[in-house]
């Protein structure tokens, strides 16, 4: 016990150093900054702004009340962490659920670790930390990916190293920003696993997304469920899919009609370009077989 009560003075301490605004750190090479930066901070919650790359955009509210809870009982844990923008004035970097609960509660001050860095740096640390140590949905985690790869500007190589997840793991989890945002929505809601996610993304007609996805819901089907009926959807498009159809040039256009008036039946002509092709001739029975060859020979029928 007396260990913590020392832990806390220490943090108190800090604190105070953090409100002399004769000698404010600005930067690491400031007087008193290797005393602050990496430290565990008691800072005043109203001194801490929220995010604006935080990746979590929704929050269970029971799991918040459950952890509030906690907190009121054992305190604050782990320590969030900030970094500092100006005097006196913080913004958040990771541990938004541990700064939530805290303030409903009522918490005056949150321990917290302090860095200082430019925004680049904290949009890095806000998106690894929460993708490693909190429990996002898998959206947020493909959206958390996405901004690392476009706004840190990396590959998914040198991401899979920084997060410490296979490469393999990172591209599937992207793929799922390919569904219709209703799916989304879906997976983000608890209605659909990321299993679900991924069997669906194989047909990529947004329209037929949904079908197979309203299916999903509607039958309460399970991922190998789903699998097997994305699979058969599939194959029923690829049969009921039309033949490519080549436009055949004018004169073989007028030949066509001209030679299905002759010989009143449906002649079909395929041209392979190049002046080559052919042109085939249906008939019924033998009777209209031999109507349509006497014509052909030039002969007339009797």
């Amino acid at each position: 016990m007396a260990k913590a009560t020392k832990k806390q003075a220490l943090g108190r301490g800090l604190s105070a150093l953090l409100k002399d605004p004769a000698n404010d750190i600005k930067s690491v090479a400031d007087k008193n900054a290797d005393k602050v930066v990496g430290s565990i901070v008691e800072l005043e919650l109203g001194t801490i702004e929220m995010n604006p790359f935080q990746p979590r955009s929704s929050f269970n509210e029971e799991s918040l009340r459950e952890l509030a809870s906690s907190i009121r009982e054992l305190g604050v844990i782990q320590p969030i962490t900030v970094r500092k923008l100006g005097f006196n004035k913080f913004q958040l970097v990771s541990g938004e659920r541990r700064y939530r609960a805290s303030k409903l509660i009522g918490l005056a001050t949150i321990p917290s670790f302090i860095r200082i860095a430019n925004d680049q740096e904290s949009l890095e640390m806000a998106l690894v930390e929460n993708i490693q140590r909190q429990d996002l949905d898998p959206i947020e985690i493909a959206l958390s990916y996405q901004r690392l790869i476009e706004e840190i500007e990396v590959t998914q190589e040198e991401l899979s190293e920084r997060v410490g997840k296979n490469r393999s793991t990172i591209a599937n989890y992207l793929r799922l920003l390919k569904l219709d945002p209703i799916i989304q929505t879906g997976m983000r809601d608890g209605f659909i696993s990321m299993g679900h996610g991924r069997a669906i993304i194989n047909i990529t007609n947004l329209g037929e997304q949904l079908d197979i996805y309203e299916k999903v819901i509607t039958e309460n089907l399970s991922v190998r469920e789903t699998e097997a009926l994305v699979r058969k959807y599939k194959n029923t498009i690829e049969v009921s899919k039309p033949a490519n159809k080549t436009t055949l040039p004018s004169y073989l256009n007028t030949a066509k009609k001209e030679l299905s008036e002759f010989l009143e039946s449906k002649v079909l002509i395929k041209s392979s370009g190049g002046g080559k092709g052919q042109f085939t001739i249906p008939f019924k029975n033998k009777k209209d077989f031999n109507r349509i060859l006497n014509l052909l020979k030039g002969e007339t029928s009797k």
